[in-house]
């Protein structure tokens, strides 16, 4: 069963995210490190609204998705790199939603 992972940046008072470094730098490592791991994609979408006439509530999103637990698993256990990298481009930590594809 396929296997996802987002990571959600949420906007606080006096929080940072550069998302230029976020799209250059951060999702290619990501893809680094996770793709020899069987990672099928990456998709990262930039909040804009968190409905209408609602400001985001949320820098980003980032969806990586597995083919399976095992895969996701694996990947996730060589994650070191990209978590060192959060510090390059916000001072959020993210929230992570682990999922299974419906």
């Amino acid at each position: 069963m396929p296997m996802t992972v987002h990571a959600i940046y949420p906007i606080s008072d006096g929080a940072s995210f550069d998302y230029d470094y976020y799209t250059a730098t951060h999702l290619p490592l990501v893809e680094r490190h996770f793709g020899p791991h069987g990672m099928i994609s990456i998709t990262a979408s930039k909040g804009l609204a968190g409905g209408p006439d609602t400001p985001p509530g949320y820098f980003a999103v980032a969806t990586m998705t597995f083919p399976d637990q095992d895969s996701m698993n694996a990947a996730l256990g060589e994650a070191g790199p990209v978590l060192d990298d959060l510090k390059n481009f916000t001072s959020v930590t993210p929230d992570l939603l682990i999922g299974s594809v419906m």
